[in-house]
Order: structure tokens, then C-alpha cells, then sequence
């Protein structure tokens, strides 16, 4: 029987170019880039989870915020019909009716205070992003400046659902 020589390299049962403990054909090199790859994607994919929630929550705040506009924005008329219903009333000296209406009225306005909405200032200058000039009249006032409201405007947020309607002064004809 011939002995054979058993070297560091090569045991017998072993693959040149391996440890003893790694299974034959297996290259740790490969492994580990796959790994590494595999490692990148998932990290990908939950970067990309993660926007695809924050987008999703973003829209059904916005969904949210269209549907609380369009009740608001119908509901708008309502206000300016019990005030001009409370203004009849005053002149009519029906304080009973005048209290009931006036009671509805504030309920309603604080209702959408709570919503958002707002009542546009028409106080002092025109402005074109939140006014709508219906006509000039000469005035003694300063010139471009709001004399008369006929509708007010309403703002939700920052989103101008009505602007106000105005009658804004002009130079005096001389």
C-alpha cells in the first residue's frame, strides 16, 4: 500500500482551494455580491414603501380637504340668506323671530369658523386675488380703495372659495 502525502492544500475529500468546513462547489465570493444585492433592493423597496405611505396619506388629506370644501362651499348660501333674513327681521321689530334667526345664524358661522372658513377683509385697497370688482363709482375716498360690499368672500384655509364682491372708488369727475 502506497502512502499518499497529505498536504495543507489538499486533504483527502476536500476541493483544492477550500476550507475544510465550506461545502464543495460553493463560491463565498458570488454569496456574498448576492447577498449584498439582494441587501440594496430590499432597502430600495422599503424606501420606496415608506413614500408610497406618506404619498397615499397625503392624498386622502387632500381627498379629505376637497370633500370639507365642497360642503362649505354649499352651505355659503345658507349664511347669506339668514343674513338677510336677520336684517328683514331688525326692520320688522319681530324680536322673537329676529332672536330664532339670529341664533341659527351664529350656529351656523361657528360651525364653519370650526371648519376653516374665514370672512375675506374688504377693508382698505382692492385687492384682484380675493375681490371681485363689480363696478367704480366716483368717491371721495382714495382711489382703487373698497367703498361697498355687496357679497362678502370667504376663504378655507388658504383657498379663496368666494371672493368678495365690491363696489371700489374712482377718481371724482371733475
Amino acid at each position: 500500500m502506497t502512502e499518499e502525502r497529505v498536504t495543507e492544500e489538499h486533504a483527502p475529500g476536500t476541493v483544492p482551494g477550500t476550507s475544510p468546513d465550506q461545502p464543495e462547489g460553493l463560491d463565498i465570493e458570488a454569496l456574498q455580491a448576492d447577498r449584498d444585492q439582494l441587501f440594496d433592493r430590499l432597502q430600495r423597496l422599503a424606501a420606496e414603501f415608506d413614500n408610497f405611505r406618506k404619498r397615499n396619506a397625503r392624498e386622502q388629506a387632500a381627498f379629505a380637504d376637497r370633500a370639507n370644501e365642497r360642503l362649505v362651499k354649499e352651505l355659503i348660501p345658507i349664511l347669506d340668506d339668514l343674513g338677510r333674513a336677520l336684517e328683514a327681521a331688525a326692520d320688522h321689530e319681530e324680536a322673537k323671530l329676529e332672536d330664532g334667526v339670529r341664533l341659527v345664524h351664529r350656529a351656523l358661522a361657528d360651525l364653519l369658523t370650526k371648519q376653516g372658513l374665514t370672512e375675506i377683509e374688504t377693508e382698505g385697497k382692492f385687492d384682484p386675488h380675493v375681490h371681485e370688482a363689480l363696478l367704480s363709482q366716483p368717491s371721495d375716498a382714495e382711489e382703487g380703495s373698497v367703498i361697498e360690499v355687496v357679497q362678502k368672500g370667504y376663504r378655507l384655509g388658504d383657498k379663496v372659495l368666494r371672493p368678495a364682491r365690491v363696489v371700489i372708488a374712482a377718481a371724482q369727475e371733475g
